[in-house]
């Protein structure tokens, strides 16, 4: 590799390393607490005075995806939002989960709707991605909220529950309601039309509109269901249409794969990432997103935009 994919992609020292993993805390023992706070939580760049760095499912490239040691650490490396998954368990509760079943992610089996609460939380999500994150719980949405909300973090909560999803959107807006949490989250999914239903429902929830194709209309892709922002993968963004969502008032989330995915550009003498840190400097990309979150971190850095 060379050139620029490689500056940006350089590792701090070890020191820094150090620091940084003090900072994210003890898996065994839980996130670290930060203090409250009453500021409101703007997702748009040019409001909030930087671009955001967006941990998909917390520092998942490091950390087991979706429990709160890898929230924290996402925010000890640089996260100012984190992306998560929401899906419902047998006895109507919200948990933090991408998949349907918790095979993957966890040492239990089945699928979450046909599990309670207590039987999910006997689960050990961490021993399967490494042996020093053993006794990691999948952590409930309340938990999550108020992780956020101490630590002055925003959030955006992928809604993944298939069969039941409008109940999965209510719940989240009352919960959202009854912890303060309204301003500092975004209730997000590939599923335009429940976004539409739910904006119909809750007034006071902000929905993004997730897509991966690039449209001739953007902004009345994201005005069908009653969206403000859309996520996008970085191959289908233009930066016309960051203009023309910036114009509109729409916020973006753009979504960057891991530097090895990248690599197959750099072996061939190609790198997407000078042209996108221009666009970052001029405006037209209000959050990145990826599961390296101290690569994307020094993306922002590297085009001034860090706050």
């Amino acid at each position: 590799m060379n050139g620029f994919g490689a500056m940006i992609q350089a590792r701090p020292g070890a020191g820094q390393v150090a620091k940084k993993e003090l900072a994210a805390g003890d898996a065994r023992f839980g996130p670290m607490k930060g203090t409250r706070s009453n500021m409101s939580f703007s997702f748009l760049a040019r409001e909030a005075g930087r671009v955001h760095v967006c941990g998909h499912r917390g520092y998942s490239l490091h950390y087991p995806e979706n429990t709160l040691p890898a929230f924290q650490a996402a925010k000890a490396w640089g996260a100012t939002i984190v992306e998560i998954d929401v899906v419902l368990t047998a006895d109507g509760e919200l948990i933090v989960l991408h998949d349907l079943t918790v095979d993957r992610t966890t040492d239990g089996h089945g699928f979450a709707a046909d599990l309670s609460l207590e039987r999910i939380r006997s689960l050990d999500a961490g021993s399967g991605f490494s042996p020093r994150f053993a006794g990691i719980r999948i952590p409930t949405l309340a938990e999550v909220l108020d992780w956020a909300k101490s630590e002055e973090m925003g959030l955006l909560l992928e809604i993944k529950d298939t069969e039941r999803p409008d109940l999965a959107v209510d719940r989240v807006a009352s919960l959202l309601a009854a912890t303060g949490t309204v301003d500092r989250a975004v209730v997000i999914s590939f599923d335009h039309v429940v976004l539409k239903r739910a904006v119909e429902r809750h007034s006071g929830i902000r929905t993004q509109a997730i897509t991966h194709a690039r449209h001739a209309d953007i902004v009345g892709v994201l005005r069908a269901c009653g969206a403000s922002s859309v996520s996008i993968e970085l191959d289908m963004f233009h930066p016309d249409d960051g203009r023309t969502l910036r114009a509109a008032g729409c916020s973006n989330r753009v979504s960057v794969p891991r530097p090895e995915q990248l690599a197959k550009y750099w072996h061939g003498g190609r790198d997407p990432l000078p042209k996108f840190v221009n666009w970052i400097a001029d405006g037209l990309i209000d959050a990145i997103s990826g599961d390296d979150v101290p690569f994307i971190a020094r993306l922002v850095e590297r085009a001034g935009q860090a706050g």
